[in-house]
C-alpha cells in the first residue's frame, strides 16, 4: 500500500468526527434505543449509527484502509494501516443525558514494536471543541496549540480515574482510589476516557489513571498528550487483546503515583 497523505486523512477524520457529533446531537433528547446493558455498561444502537456514518465517511476517501472499532472491525485490521474508532466514547453519560462523551478517530501504521498513531482526532460536540494532532505536529484544541501542565506536586494536581466495566476492576482501584483521594486537590470520575486524555493534554488535569482500557478509547487521546509534551503510559494486559491499563499524566507526576502502589511492574 502506498503512503497515506496523514494531512488529508486529518481533514477527513475532521469532516468524520464532526458528522457523527451532529448527529449524536441530534438524537440527544430523544429516546435511546439499548442494543445491550451490563451492571457497567450500556451500548446503544447510536454507537453502531455513528460508527457507520464515520466508517461511510473514511472508506469514501480511503477505501483501502480497513478499520478497527468497538462496534465492530470492518477489513483486514493487520495491514499495514487502519483506523481505530470509537464512536461515542461515554455512551454511559451520553445515555443518562450528560453531556459528557466525545468521538475518537485516530490512523495507525504498522511498525515493528506493534502499530504507531499517525493521528488523532478527538470531538465533543456538547461543546463544540475539536482536539487535534498528527505524529509529528503538535497538539491543538480548535487549531490552537495546547501544553499538558507543568505541575509536579500530587498535592496541587487534579487526577481523574475510572473503574472499567467489571468488578475485577473496581476491586483493583478501590483502595489505590482511597488513597489518591488523601493525597491530590481533588479526584474526578468524568466517564469518558478519550476526553479524559484530551483534558490532561490541555492542561485541565494533570493524570488520568486506569486499570482496564481498550484501544479504541485511547489510540487518539494517546498521541494527543504526546503531542501537547504529556506522558502516555500503558502496559497491555494478558487476558485481553488491544486492552490496556493507563497512568496517561503531565510527564512529571507517573512515578510518584506508582510509589504510591499504583500498577507496579
Amino acid at each position: 500500500m502506498k503512503a497515506v497523505n496523514v494531512k488529508r486523512a486529518l481533514a477527513v477524520s475532521m469532516v468524520a468526527a464532526k458528522a457523527a457529533g451532529v448527529l449524536m446531537r441530534k438524537n440527544w433528547r430523544s429516546a435511546k434505543v439499548i442494543n445491550k446493558a451490563s451492571q457497567y455498561d450500556i451500548k446503544l444502537d447510536l454507537d453502531v449509527r455513528c460508527q457507520k456514518l464515520i466508517e461511510k465517511q473514511l472508506a469514501a476517501a480511503f477505501p483501502e484502509i480497513p478499520l478497527l472499532g468497538e462496534e465492530g472491525d470492518s477489513g483486514d485490521v493487520t495491514l499495514e494501516y487502519r483506523w481505530v474508532i470509537d464512536p461515542i466514547d461515554g455512551t454511559v453519560n451520553y445515555a443518562y443525558g450528560i453531556p459528557h462523551a466525545g468521538v475518537c478517530i485516530a490512523l495507525q501504521r504498522r511498525v515493528k514494536s506493534g502499530y504507531a498513531t499517525l493521528l488523532g482526532v478527538i470531538y465533543d460536540p456538547f461543546a463544540d471543541e475539536i482536539w487535534t494532532a498528527t505524529h509529528d505536529g503538535p497538539a491543538r484544541l480548535n487549531g490552537r496549540v495546547i501544553h499538558a501542565s507543568k505541575r509536579r506536586k500530587l498535592a496541587d494536581c487534579l487526577v481523574t480515574t475510572g473503574f472499567a466495566k467489571s468488578k475485577k476492576s473496581v476491586d483493583e482501584m478501590l483502595p489505590f482510589f482511597s488513597k489518591l483521594a488523601y493525597s491530590v486537590r481533588k479526584v474526578r470520575m468524568m466517564g469518558s476516557a478519550a476526553l479524559a486524555l484530551t483534558y490532561v493534554a490541555s492542561g485541565r488535569l494533570d493524570a488520568y489513571i486506569e486499570s482496564r482500557v481498550n484501544l479504541w478509547d485511547i489510540a487518539a487521546g494517546g498521541l494527543i498528550l504526546e503531542r501537547a509534551g504529556g506522558e502516555f503510559w500503558k502496559q497491555p494486559l494478558p487476558d485481553g487483546e488491544n486492552a490496556f491499563r493507563l497512568i496517561a499524566n503531565n510527564g512529571h507526576v507517573r512515578k510518584e503515583l506508582q510509589r504510591m502502589g499504583l500498577f507496579r511492574k
